[in-house]
């Protein structure tokens, strides 16, 4: 590259890559720095237990990678990304009864469900049928969404809590318990907003794109986004990190993925008083614990259709997912976690030596916990699948505090790098979302909208703002 980048991006996650793809795609130079020695960030994969095991570091089932509608224009299988799909997007063991399953065919999850196959239809039908529509609200800026009624009609459906729902609309354990576990992906209390929305989100997710994840570890949806870069042109610096923005080289524009407690630390000096106030009140979420197992054979689950699931909720039934992340919302450690698991190797044999498998499972913990939750993860595992424990080979466990330090925009090991509450959720990080009060800073991480999750939006969002902005 000639010359000094119209552009800089601070951080080669999904999202800082994302930006400068949506640069350089508008035939801006950019340049990318990145602190470790690959990109990646919440997208990579490693060798974490034994030689030949390939484990998923942060992400591994990605429902809004494929359905983002900014990858969905890139030509990321030209790059390497494969998406495998599972027979069943996820599973739900239940004591006692068959598991809960969410088939791609609403229709067959809902005839699973018996009892409740009505209520699951009148629930999650109307907006599967509309998610055309509404995922350009959902995986979007905030303001006035492209089509304000069917946002409208979703808005009153979700605005009721989870809990609300299941208890109003459900008979049976099994579909309370189902719902439950989409509503946990939100980490708040099952009691609040938006978690109910959460939930269908999720569905909806399962029942339109799917819940697929990558060939060969999440590493390659940032191998592939780096590749595409590349290619336009642009330079990614690897082994590279960032302490101070007066020492980056002079560019136009410098977009920042980083949650805001780092973006203090390297750019704070730039910002009135006022906005280093707003950043330093932001709010971050609970935190992960994680485990990765190699292991000498598949999970033993008690209900064999729960291995055609590449995503597991764990937890058991509504009542005893909700009191977990309550308990864990309210700073304690739950004797029986919600557990969310990925089982990639039963459909992905790349993954893993040949008849060997790999899996991945965390829990949702106090920020900055320094509780080992091992014992209690694993106990979760073992109630739906006795004999787990005898197929492990090696153990991988990340806590918080490790989390933090390999990515330090994870701050108490906050994966969703902020709260996605009622108030947050509109301003995040602050009122500016992805602008700055320094016109030629930006901030493109999963910390402005449309939030969490690999998708890529918030850098693609952010190089908009700048492209409309400095970079015009």
């Amino acid at each position: 590259m000639a010359g000094p980048p119209d552009a800089i991006v601070v951080g080669a996650g999904p999202n800082g890559l994302s930006a400068a793809i949506a640069l350089a795609r508008a035939g801006r130079s950019v340049t990318v720095y990145e602190a470790l020695d690959r990109a990646g960030g919440g997208a990579s994969s490693a060798e974490l237990t034994l030689p030949g095991f390939t484990h998923d570091v942060c992400s591994a089932v990605h429902p809004l990678g494929i359905a983002s509608p900014f990858w969905r224009t890139l030509p990321l299988a030209e790059h390497g990304l494969t998406w495998i799909e599972p027979r069943a997007e996820v599973a739900h063991p239940v004591d006692g009864e068959p598991a809960a399953i969410a088939w791609r065919s609403l229709h067959e999850t809902a005839r699973d469900l018996g009892e409740d196959a009505g209520a699951y239809r009148d629930l999650v039908e109307p907006v599967v049928q509309a998610w055309p529509k509404l995922l350009p609200t959902v995986l979007g800026a905030p303001g006035m969404p492209s089509h304000p009624f069917a946002a409208a009609r979703f808005g009153l459906r979700a605005l009721p809590s989870a809990a609300s729902r299941a208890a109003r609309q459900f008979a049976t354990v099994r579909a309370r318990a189902l719902l439950a576990g989409l509503a946990g992906h939100a980490m708040l209390p099952l009691d609040a907003f938006p978690s109910g929305a959460v939930a269908l989100v999720f569905a909806a997710f399962a029942h339109t794109t799917g819940w697929p994840f990558p060939e060969g570890g999440a590493q390659r949806i940032a191998d592939a986004l780096a590749s595409l870069l590349r290619s336009l042109g642009s330079e990614i610096v690897t082994g590279s990190p960032v302490l101070n923005v007066d020492d980056l080289p002079r560019a136009r524009a410098i977009l920042f993925d980083l949650s805001p407690r780092p973006l203090l630390a390297i750019a704070g000096h730039r910002f009135p008083e006022h906005f280093r106030r707003a950043l330093e009140r932001y709010r971050y979420g609970p935190g992960a614990f994680k485990i990765d197992w190699a292991l000498d054979a598949p999970i033993p689950w008690r209900d064999p259709r729960v291995a055609a699931a590449g995503t597991v909720h764990l937890g058991g039934t509504f009542d005893q997912i909700a009191a977990a992340e309550r308990e864990t919302f309210g700073g304690r450690h739950p004797e029986r976690p919600y557990v969310l698991l990925a089982q990639p190797t039963l459909f992905d044999a790349t993954r893993a030596p040949a008849g060997r498998h790999v899996a991945w499972g965390y829990c949702h913990v106090p920020s900055g916990s320094t509780v080992d939750m091992l014992a209690r993860i694993e106990s979760q595992v073992e109630r739906f699948a006795p004999g787990f424990r005898d197929r492990v080979l090696a153990r991988c466990v990340t806590t918080p505090a490790d989390l933090e330090r390999r990515n330090p925009n994870l701050a108490g090991g906050d994966i969703g790098m902020g709260v996605m509450d009622w108030p947050q959720m509109f301003k995040r990080p602050t009122w500016r979302l992805c602008g700055t009060p320094a016109r030629d800073l930006y901030i493109c991480s999963a910390s402005t909208p449309p939030g969490p999750g690999v998708h890529g939006m918030c850098g693609y969002l952010a190089a908009q703002a700048a492209l409309k902005g400095v970079l015009r």
